[in-house]
């Protein structure tokens, strides 16, 4: 069952968002999943309905109200239009609560400024009980990730042009140096590599494989 619903912020206010759950399962694990910078396009609603299939509730936060871009300027504009300080605590956190009203665990995840916004709320929002990162991280003002006490999962691309690889190392030194273990995979691919339209980028192989170990990490982390 799929359909587009309105929750409530923390705030009180309504957001909209794309929330599917198996069908005749009302107590799955929940999983928050966050857009790429394209917005609640097709692919990101079968890649949530992909997740439910696997047996999750899923809610993706509608994060640019309804607008989707079909170009890569137009899809800078509006991230460079969006606050995610208010998408990780207020969008992704409702989403989490919402889902978490039945009392189920609740993970999120998101690809590429969904992934970026994906350690904000694992370092930020106390609902999720685990985080699956895939090619995207915010800045270093944004928060400490030596700080995040949940399961953090994250898939990296050795050729990313967008998130270098670097700065993912030193997020994990920096994990590593507070005692944390988080499980970071990398790929001999580009930015980008699950989106099989997208920048283009599209490698079946690391998509499948950072697949399989999303679906294990959460079922492990989340039951």
């Amino acid at each position: 069952m799929s359909d587009m619903i309105e929750f409530t912020r923390p705030d009180g206010a309504m957001a909209p968002g794309y929330f599917i759950k198996p069908a005749g399962i009302d107590n799955a694990p929940g999983i928050v999943m966050l857009e790429e910078w394209w917005g609640l396009n097709d692919q990101i609603k079968e890649t949530a309905d992909r997740l439910a299939s696997a047996g999750f509730r899923v809610l993706v936060p509608d994060l640019y109200r309804g607008r989707v871009a079909a170009t890569g300027d137009e899809a800078n504009h509006l991230a460079q239009g969006l606050d995610f300080k208010d998408a990780a605590t207020q969008d992704a956190r409702g989403a989490a609560m919402y889902l978490a009203r039945n009392g189920a665990k609740v993970g999120v995840m998101g690809f590429c400024m969904g992934g970026a916004l994906t350690l904000l709320c694992a370092m930020h929002v106390p609902e999720f009980a685990a985080a699956s990162v895939w090619y995207g991280f915010p800045p270093e003002e944004a928060g400490d990730p030596g700080a995040i006490t949940i399961p953090v999962q994250g898939h990296w691309a050795l050729h990313d042009e967008f998130f270098s690889i670097a700065r993912v190392d030193a997020i994990e030194s920096a994990m590593k140096a507070a005692g944390k273990t988080p499980e970071f995979h990398r790929y001999d691919a580009k930015h980008a590599f699950y989106n099989p339209g997208g920048i283009g980028n599209h490698h079946e192989e690391s998509a499948e494989l950072a697949w399989e170990r999303t679906l294990a990490f959460f079922h492990r982390t989340l039951r």
